[in-house]
């Protein structure tokens, strides 16, 4: 016997942030009334707890009604199949009533209910015949309203492990037995419930940061909902899971992804409305998650949407920066960091877990031995220690109920105050830990040109990975006893080599903490481990002084050690004593100044079971060149996994109006599930109707993107019929920004050599947009930002062109600037030097939308001319097998440069453009190394750009090619990419809820 007391703690109904709302209720219940002779409530018939999926009608379970004379007390006995939200439903019924419930006697089996409560007057009177008759009514009409409602929800009945069993457990698991309803008025109720009491602000008065704050806090209980019954399913069923760890996760906006895939967005739209508020202002008070900077935060991103997507068992696990990267602010043209204050008004996507998850995390210190039973015991002494603090936040699936988790850490001190320090008046010190602490997560990537900066970047990346590793280790201990099914349970990707500390750090978890061996341990790791390497460049490749790493960890150095000198003895065993291909092939890395450094890249391709590049030209350059000798020793290891990008926030989301039109062409939204659909579109490219309406669409987001780029860069863009060309992406030589800035100091001045009188006929009108951040540490490329706007200054102030060209730098580019942009570009500039670039994901974003691609043969740019055709495309520059031998000649000094190159090199140099000084480097490095072959590409480039302006003269010609563009993306989807991975790599099934 379960006994429970409701009391009515309801406010009227139909109490809205606008005041009293009338909501009659139904005649089938009219005859609902309230009992008590206390003041009466104004009250509504309850309706069944429910919301927007259909059920199967059921049968009404009987009612029996006992009262004995005289009696103070009602018997209600409810027997029959049970049906989802009855229980809140009945207490909903009770409040209205006035009937205060004494006694709950819950009990459920075998989708039958067998309940009884018995209830009395709140005013504590005797129970007329009269009441007994309205009591009868009411809970028939429910009743059979219930059975007979086509809109109820089940929640699923889970087993969770020490949960209340009995009577008990059925009573919790009734009172949540339906997902939270979808109707308007639910979610109107539910966002002023979290105005009122989440965010303690009055309800007939909140301002649209108020509004986004209740809005997201009530979308996030629909997610908790999901993300909890997915996490008690993964539970119950323990199927081998996936650890996606990553430096990185470009989040971008979460509200209006998250409406997009729970399928409620017109509802919240209609919702909001009536309340007075506007959707499109509310998300504009949402900051982007500064959790990222670039492509290998938003490819962890889209893998996690996919993951939720195809009903993955996977997490990610990444650090919660409390500043991101930095907030880039342009002052004269120069980059200038700021902190991203993102987190200042707090963040309603995540939950805070510092009273159930957080793990203590070790530094410097010493090691000591002892012995145990006959064997050598390793013991870590730390001098420091630090405390991980979780946050997690859900990550719906599109068309699912399964939601996944991303957890991130974050640093706090060991303790939060040292009171006695504070005491002794020392105040300072009283809170110089804390601040040391906190320093750990407050800032992506720090500065490394100091030992300081090097030094935190190491501990972050040990942080991070100490934090997930025992995690993990927790949650498989929770179901196992011992470590024979570890490998078939757990399965950790490596997001670059930022997580690569995970492969000691697992071993002396497992060897230190748990008593294996190191051969169990070992085999273990090497069967958990997979590694996606992201980059072919060298300085790219961490590598870590073993003087640092040994003071900052003591004991993974041991370990790596020992992961090594067992390696080498392999080495050995199938080179012989090559000294040459040991030394090639050793994750130590010994120069000759004596300097130690640690290969990281060496050490996870070592210790991993699967490595995998992200394009198929980057995979065969780690093959052949990166790792050759790996390769030679471990072919099988080795796999490609081409990139991808969600489908939904990069096309369906971001780009409604081209969504609409795509689904109405084939006839279902299926393709944005299966993306190969869109191969469908190939018949419609010649169809004039169809082009007509896809530039109406291209011209509409094309106007908003013009609108941003106005309204961030603060240059007039008043040619809304140029050419928009973009070129957004992170700030490096290898990416060459300057190849595009020295086109377009080419292109200004061949418009200034033209008669004034025949311009607007001779050239394409454009507008060229550049954004990006440079690290903070990277001088060049904070010299290139400087000149992009220097040039832009000179051309936008230059009356001889007016809008015939115009140039504008986008600071702080980021997921939100990008989902207006993208949609509206019509070219995209991808034209790293061919072999640099790993994959990329911009040039899969642009094609999606319809934007044509200038590019080099490189990356991904391969794989999409393969699937969209060369000729719709420009391709231009020497090819990856080419760039050695073009990198030679230039180095003997016999590479003559194109004159129009020379040229537009010698306008910088003699200040056209100001600051000659400050270029100065710029220039001498193109011309004297270059070794990014701008000079050699440059010639071709200018043609490429020529046939750009012919193609874009020829609006069907153009049309056509963008059309074909989007056809052909399909195997750009993120879906692909990780069903290939769950498949070939990590070997684990989807695992969707079932549904009651």
């Amino acid at each position: 016997m379960y006994t429970a007391s409701i009391r009515n703690m309801a406010r009227p109904l139909g109490m809205g942030a606008l005041g009293p709302r009338s909501h009659p209720a139904k005649s089938s219940a009219s005859a609902s009334r309230n009992l008590s002779t206390r003041p009466s409530r104004r009250v509504a018939v309850p309706r069944p707890c429910a919301s927007a999926s259909p059920m199967s009608p059921l049968s009404s379970p009987s009612l029996s009604i006992d009262v004995k004379e005289g009696d103070k007390n009602v018997t209600i006995h409810l027997q029959g199949p049970s049906q989802a939200g009855l229980l809140c439903s009945l207490t909903s019924a009770f409040i209205s009533l006035g009937l205060d419930v004494k006694k709950a006697d819950i009990t459920e089996k075998d989708g039958t209910v067998d309940n009884m409560f018995q209830v009395a007057k709140e005013d504590g009177t005797t129970v007329s015949d009269e009441d007994v008759a309205v009591i009868r009514q009411t809970l028939e009409s429910l009743l059979a309203s219930a059975s007979s409602s086509s809109a109820t929800r089940s929640r699923p009945k889970l087993r969770v492990r020490g949960a209340a069993e009995g009577n008990k457990g059925e009573l919790l698991h009734e009172l949540m037995d339906t997902y939270s309803t979808d109707s308007v008025l639910s979610i109107q109720r539910a966002i002023i419930n979290h105005v009122e009491y989440t965010l303690a602000r009055s309800r007939y008065k909140f301002d649209d940061l108020e509004a986004y704050m209740a809005t997201s806090y009530s979308v996030r209980d629909r997610l908790i909902e999901s993300w909890n019954d997915t996490q008690t399913y993964f539970r119950e069923k323990d199927p081998k899971r996936v650890y996606y760890m990553s430096m990185e996760f470009l989040m971008g906006r979460s509200l209006l992804n998250a409406l997009y895939n729970l399928d409620i967005q017109d509802r919240y739209r209609e919702a909001l409305d009536e309340l007075g508020y506007n959707m499109e202002a509310l998300v504009e008070k949402e900051r982007d998650a500064a959790l990222g900077n670039g492509g290998l935060g938003r490819l962890a991103a889209c893998f996690l949407d996919s993951m939720a997507t195809l009903n993955l068992p996977a997490w990610g696990y990444g650090i919660r920066y409390q500043y991101g990267m930095f907030r880039q602010v342009l002052v004269d043209g120069f980059q200038h960091e700021q902190p991203d204050y993102w987190l200042n008004f707090g963040n309603p996507w995540e939950l805070e877990r510092s009273a159930s998850v957080a793990y203590p995390i070790s530094f410097y210190g010493h090691v000591s031995v002892h012995e145990d039973g006959g064997r050598q015991m390793f013991k870590w002494n730390p001098g420091e220690t630090v405390t991980a603090v979780a946050y997690d936040t859900p990550i719906p699936g599109f068309k699912t109920k399964n939601t996944i988790n991303l957890r991130l850490w974050a640093a706090k001190p060991d303790r939060e105050f040292d009171l006695q320090a504070f005491n002794t008046g020392d105040y300072v010190q009283a809170i110089l830990s804390k601040q040391r602490a906190e320093t750990l997560s407050s800032v992506l990537y720090p500065d490394d040109r100091t030992y300081e900066g090097k030094e935190l970047r190491l501990k972050q990346q040990h942080f991070f990975v100490s934090a997930t590793v025992q995690d993990v280790v927790r949650r498989y201990k929770e179901r196992h006893d011992d470590w024979d099914a570890f490998a078939d349970k757990v399965s950790f990707q490596m997001n670059d080599t930022h997580p690569t500390l995970l492969v000691p750090e697992l071993m002396r978890v497992l060897m230190d903490l748990e008593g294996l061996g190191w051969t169990k341990a070992w085999e273990l790791v090497t069967q958990v481990c997979n590694f996606t390497n992201h980059t072919v460049l060298p300085e790219a490749l961490e590598k870590w002084p073993i003087a640092m790493l040994e003071k900052l960890l003591p004991r993974h150095t041991q370990i790596i050690y020992d992961i090594n000198w067992r390696f080498l003895q392999t080495v050995r065993t199938k080179f012989g004593d090559d000294w040459g291909k040991i030394s090639e092939l050793s994750i130590i890395d010994e120069t000759e100044d004596g300097q130690k450094n640690v290969r990281m890249a060496y050490l996870a391709v070592v210790a991993s079971k699967n490595v995998n590049g992200v394009a198929a030209i980057h995979s065969d350059i780690l093959r052949h060149d990166v790792f050759k000798a790996f390769y030679d020793l471990w072919p099988e290891k080795f796999q490609n996994k081409t990139n991808g990008v969600t489908p939904r926030r990069w096309l369906a989301f971001c780009n409604p109006e081209l969504r609409d039109l795509i689904t109405q062409t084939l006839g279902s939204d299926g393709w944005i599930s299966n993306l190969d659909d869109l191969s469908a579109l190939r018949q419609y490219a010649d169809d004039a109707d169809f082009q007509k309406k896809w530039q109406d669409v291209k011209a509409h987001k094309k106007a908003a993107a013009l609108e941003l780029i106005e309204k961030l860069s603060g240059v007039s863009l008043p040619n809304k019929s140029a050419l928009l060309d973009v070129q957004v992406k992170r700030i490096h030589e290898y990416k060459r920004q300057l190849l595009n800035v020295l086109s377009i100091i080419h292109r200004y001045d061949t418009i200034l050599k033209l008669k004034r009188e025949g311009r607007a006929d001779e050239v394409v009108p454009r507008v060229i947009v550049v954004g990006g951040k440079a690290a903070p540490g990277y001088d060049i490329a904070k010299r290139i930002i400087k000149l992009v706007s220097a040039v832009a200054e000179k051309i936008n102030n230059d009356p001889d062109v007016g809008d015939l060209l115009k140039v504008a730098f986008v600071p702080d580019y980021n997921v939100s600037v990008a989902e207006v942009i993208i949609p509206g570009t019509e070219l995209s500039q991808q034209i790293s030097t061919a072999g640099t670039e790993a994959s990329g994901t911009g040039n899969m974003k642009f094609a999606m939308n319809g934007a044509l691609i200038i590019g080099t043969m490189d990356g991904a740019n391969i794989e999409i001319a393969e699937e969209i055709g060369e000729e719709n495309m420009f391709i231009f520059g020497a090819r990856a097998e080419e760039v050695p031998g073009l990198r030679e000649e230039r180095a003997q000094g016999k590479y003559k440069p194109d004159d129009r190159f020379t040229h537009v090199v010698d306008m910088i140099r003699s200040g056209v453009f100001g600051w000659a000084d400050y270029f100065g480097p710029l220039v001498d490095n193109i011309t004297y190394v270059d070794y990014y072959l701008l000079a050699n590409d440059f010639a071709a480039y200018i043609d490429a750009q020529s046939e750009v302006d012919a193609k874009y003269k020829d609006a069907t010609a153009w049309t056509k090619s963008s059309i074909l563009s989007t056809a052909g993306s399909g195997f750009f989807s993120s879906d692909r990419t990780i069903r290939s991975y769950a498949s070939e790599i990590w070997d684990v099934e989807p695992c969707p809820v079932e549904r009651d």
